[in-house]
């Protein structure tokens, strides 16, 4: 390490004796959370060092451009506007050198590092197992492999994390992990471990299960919808047994979870391969990392930390009860105070071959317990409640009444949410039953909260350590004491109460602001629809455009040619095929349209043509649906061109032809004027009218990004998923579920009323029918 005269006028003698000075710094993790802050004060306070940066590209951003959209973060704006755009550019082109590479295979190195400032890991705590070790352990080995490559001999400042000890109990010293477990081995079996369960998760008995569960769901929407599904399933299956994997292995071996194990085995590479090879090496170990206490301001955070989604989802009314053990120590640090300890070692000077280790913490001299640290949650959203549907959100009171008890009454609650689920999906679909529906996705969304914070969560809220800290606090000592209100990290100073209450729930619950719900009676306003001849308004039919199905539509059609003395017997003969219609209509819309058709054999096509002319065609326009007709016209306004698609017989469409643009409807086969009982060609339905519209809008050069879709079964997925604005209307409750997913509209369409014409401003469009069509419709309404 090069000693520097300071430029700066204002650099006191204290700041040379505790500089960095001229050093050459290598900082790897600088686009994370700490790594950022690390970042700004090696700019802000260490103004002669300069810094390589090892930046991973990402995808077709290069290492250069990630940086130049880092520095832009708010973690450096008091630093930009202190020094000024002219200095910033300055900085930028003589202090910053990229690296481009990852950890894992960081390239060739600069020959003159004075120092490395190793920060970069995952930060998750149940990743899959072979991310995990490849992060963490690989990064490790990769860094300290390149940097004996290159010739450097720096002082390495490796930061780690203080739960890395694994699971004990008592005093968790500052010093060398005790174990005897080959890492080496464990990294080589993480590793191979994704392509066994790779291998498994082809083998048929899963497939065969996975392809089940798709049909089940998607098979309405077509056979590439449920391929999709199970490829999509089986690779789900994938990384929840390599996470599954993970975190039994560390379990097994003694550690909370796959992120600990792997910080130690990468602690373990550094004193192998750097520390007590001939090197210098630090290695810190902070606790839980949370929002600034000071600089480079109160509560800087760089989205959601290790405890926020708890605190979050306690605060949205989520988490009625939670494992924890009250008296518990909760140890938290702000991430200023971390990285002016990693600073602090960086500037130390350390023996060869002999690792220091600090262990950044509070827990030994500022101790937070849990319940403590739950009584502030409370009390900041009691004061300060998250918006609901009516108001704020009443957050609960925890009892704690241990770990078991909260299990046993998780596993109830997710028995009655199951059995409740499948009731609503068996009732007829109407606004009651989806709001049943999204009442239930809430409670087991804040189930699955429950399970997953506390498997995650619990050893950090169940931990009888305590971390001693003795070198840090020596470490803090040595700081001289004019720089220890800026640079220090005495944990003692912090009230916790004035931190949580004023600095750090502001700053996390200032995250979500952007997404809070509208307070109750602020709906957004419904936008105009936007002139342009380039966009389609694709319109289903039955349930959608009218209140009426295929078997409904077939009655009318057959008792218009039968007598009534015969109407008995057809009456008698459909309701013992109706069993058969719902179990073709569940697997497949295609084959219970064709099953239907088999009952059009033997009608004259000329005798069918005139009802549709007459009683028919005006049945149908009775059963129309009003607000439907309402939005083809607002689309037709527009200059949109709409269009109604069924797979339906266009018998049954043709009534509402001068509704649309165009109709696009399905044709029964004839022979010599006879229906045949055969489609004429395969139905419109599912993945078959996604085809068709892909076609259709390279026909008529529509855009179908910006066009516009209506449905109301499952099976209409296939197609809404095309377009821009895909709208359900008064759905079942599977395409309510996925429409809820993917963030679809939703609509509830008024149906029929004996106070409501079928939409009277558009009864106009038809040549004669304002009489005719309503007289019709009375006479037919007893058919």
């Amino acid at each position: 390490m090069t000693d520097a005269t300071p430029t700066d006028p204002t650099t006191t003698p204290a700041d040379s004796a505790f500089s960095l000075g001229s050093s050459h710094v290598l900082l790897t993790g600088a686009t994370g959370f700490v790594g950022q802050a690390v970042l700004e004060r090696l700019l802000s306070s260490h103004p002669d060092t300069r810094v390589s940066l090892l930046i991973r590209p990402k995808s077709r951003t290069t290492g250069e451009t990630r940086l130049q959209t880092l520095l832009k973060k708010p973690v450096f704006r008091t630093w930009r506007e202190a020094v000024g755009e002219a200095e910033v550019e300055r900085t930028i082109r003589e202090r910053l050198t990229v690296i481009q590479g990852d950890l894992a295979n960081p390239g060739e190195l600069p020959g003159d590092i004075d120092v490395v400032l190793h920060g970069a890991s995952t930060v998750s705590f149940d990743p899959p197992i072979d991310e995990a070790f490849q992060t963490n352990v690989d990064g490790a080995t990769g860094l300290y492999g390149a940097l004996l490559a290159s010739g450097s001999d720096p002082h390495v400042v490796h930061v780690s994390t203080a739960y890395v000890g694994g699971m004990r109990k008592g005093v968790s010293p500052e010093a060398p992990l005790e174990h005897e477990i080959d890492w080496r081995a464990e990294n080589a079996a993480a590793k191979s471990a994704r392509r066994r369960v790779e291998m498994a998760s082809r083998q048929p008995e899963v497939l065969r299960g996975l392809l089940a569960k798709s049909r089940a769901k998607l098979g309405k929407v077509g056979p590439q919808a449920v391929a999709a599904d199970a490829e999509a399933a089986r690779i789900e299956w994938v990384t929840k047994r390599l996470i599954d994997h993970g975190r039994i292995r560390a379990e097994s071996l003694g550690w909370t979870d796959v992120y600990t194990l792997t910080k130690a085995f990468a602690e373990r590479a550094a004193e192998e391969l750097w520390g007590t090879a001939g090197h210098r090496l630090s290695i810190v170990r902070p606790s839980i990392i949370e929002s600034a206490l000071r600089h480079p301001f109160p509560g800087w955070l760089d989205g959601f930390k290790v405890a926020d989604p708890l605190i979050m989802a306690y605060g949205r009314g989520q988490l009625p009860e939670f494992p924890g053990v009250p008296d518990s120590i909760l140890d938290v640090i702000p991430v200023d105070f971390v990285v002016n300890a990693i600073l602090a070692a960086a500037v130390t000077p350390a023996p060869v071959d002999e690792p220091r280790y600090y262990q950044v913490v509070s827990g030994a001299r500022n101790p937070l317990p849990f319940h403590t640290m739950y009584e502030n949650v409370k009390e900041f959203f009691t004061e300060n409640p998250m918006p609901g549907d009516d108001g704020g959100i009443a957050v609960p009171s925890w009892r704690f009444p241990g770990g078991r008890s909260v299990e046993r009454t998780l596993r109830l609650q997710e028995r009655i949410a199951s059995v409740a689920d499948q009731a609503v999906i068996r009732m007829p679909s109407n606004p009651r039953t989806r709001q049943w529906t999204e009442t239930l996705r809430r409670r087991q969304q804040g189930l699955d909260q429950l399970r997953y914070f506390a498997e995650l969560y619990r050893a950090y809220v169940q931990t009888e350590l305590i971390f001693d800290d003795r070198n840090t606090r020596a470490l803090h000592a040595s700081i001289p004491d004019e720089l220890k209100a800026d640079r220090g990290f005495d944990v003692a100073e912090i009230d916790w109460h004035e931190y949580f209450q004023s600095i750090h729930f502001p700053s996390i619950t200032g995250l979500t602001k952007a997404f809070a719900k509208r307070p109750a009676g602020r709906a957004r306003a419904k936008r105009a629809l936007p002139v342009r001849s380039d966009v389609l308004a694709v319109f289903d039919f039955e349930g959608t455009v009218v209140e009426s199905n295929l078997v409904e539509q077939y009655l009318w059609m057959r008792l218009g040619m039968t007598p009534k003395a015969q109407w008995p017997q057809e009456f008698a003969s459909l309701l013992v095929s109706v069993p058969a219609y719902l179990r073709a209509e569940r697997r497949d819309r295609g084959e219970f349209i064709r099953t239907l058709v088999r009952r059009y054999k033997g009608i004259r096509v000329e005798e069918l043509q005139e009802l549709v002319q007459g009683r028919f065609g005006a049945a149908m326009l009775s059963r129309a649906i009003p607000d439907a007709l309402d939005r083809v016209a607002q689309h037709r306004a527009a200059g949109h061109r709409t269009v109604l698609v069924t797979g339906a017989m266009s018998s049954a469409a043709e009534p509402f032809s001068a509704f649309f643009d165009e109709v696009v409807a399905g044709e029964m086969h004839a022979s010599k004027g006879v229906l045949t009982g055969y489609l004429a060609a395969p139905p419109l339905v599912d993945e078959a009218r996604a085809a068709w519209l892909r076609e259709y809008a390279a026909g008529h050069g529509a855009n179908l990004t910006q066009s516009y879709g209506y449905g109301d079964s499952l099976a209409d997925v296939a197609w809404l998923k095309l377009l821009g604005n895909a709208t359900v209307v008064n759905p079942d409750t599977d395409l309510y579920r996925h429409a809820q997913r993917m963030k679809w509209t939703v609509e509830d369409w008024t149906r029929r009323s004996s106070d409501r014409p079928v939409a009277p401003a558009n009864l106009a469009l038809l040549p004669d029918a304002p009489a005719s069509a309503s007289e019709e419709g009375d006479r037919s309404s007893a058919t």
